[in-house]
């Protein structure tokens, strides 16, 4: 067969391309975010070009199929995200669905301070430039007693930052029941690693005693770290 006569049967080259799909989409599905409708085009349309890659004498979609996959794209894409579900698990404050809701009052104080400009940097008091935590952090002494606090919004940073704050450059002592995996990417080892400490394994990974932690302490320990095991 001709070169130029089967790059001219290739199915791929019936497809639209991207712009006349996205208008198709556009005209057929206003409901659908305007932003989306590109890339939900670009998406379909490179997913059916592999399909026929894959399969020379397969004919392609019709555009209104094309269409129909496309509106589906752009739906997921525009999708919102949290998005709210029943907790039916039995398990109250569920890591995967997002833990503890919010208290009505928490709700309704995000929203005041999200809706209008706010003093989350400046001094009102000094008219000045301030610091953003010092607020919570003055609360947080109070309620806990600790000479200063710091709020961060996961584990992973309050491990990092107490690791690499109070015991940068020693020893971190751990038991080997404890070295867990939380979440898919909250690896205790490799946390221990990113903030400059080094890891002193102690005990077993099932059982680990106090005499193994007295024995493992030195002129260089600097933390005892102990974790939370219910998570896996």
């Amino acid at each position: 067969m001709d070169p130029k006569e089967k790059v001219k049967q290739d199915a791929r080259r019936s497809l639209p391309g991207v712009d006349r799909l996205a208008r198709a989409l556009a005209e057929q599905r206003p409901d659908l975010a305007a932003w989306a409708l590109p890339e939900a085009a670009r998406r379909v349309l490179g997913a059916e070009r592999g399909r026929l890659a894959g399969d020379p004498q397969g004919a392609a979609a019709g555009e209104a199929e094309l269409v129909r996959r496309g509106a589906q794209a752009a739906a997921e894409l525009a999708r919102v995200h949290p998005a709210r579900v029943v907790n039916a698990t039995g398990v109250v404050l569920h890591t995967n669905l997002g833990r503890a809701p919010l208290a009505a009052g928490a709700v309704a104080a995000v929203a005041q301070a999200a809706a209008h400009y706010s003093d989350l940097e400046f001094d009102l008091a000094a008219g000045s430039r301030g610091d953003r935590g010092a607020a919570v952090a003055a609360k947080l002494t109070l309620l806990s007693g600790a000479e200063a606090a710091l709020a961060v919004n996961n584990n992973a940073a309050a491990v990092f930052l107490a690791l690499g704050t109070l015991a940068r450059g020693r020893e971190v002592v751990v038991s080997r029941g404890e070295l867990v995996e939380i979440g898919g990417s909250f690896r205790v080892p490799e946390i221990l690693e990113r903030a400059g400490v080094q890891l002193v394994e102690v005990g077993t990974t099932n059982r680990t005693h106090l005499a193994d932690f007295e024995r493992a302490i030195g002129p260089r320990t600097g933390l005892l770290l102990k974790v939370y095991r219910s998570y896996f």
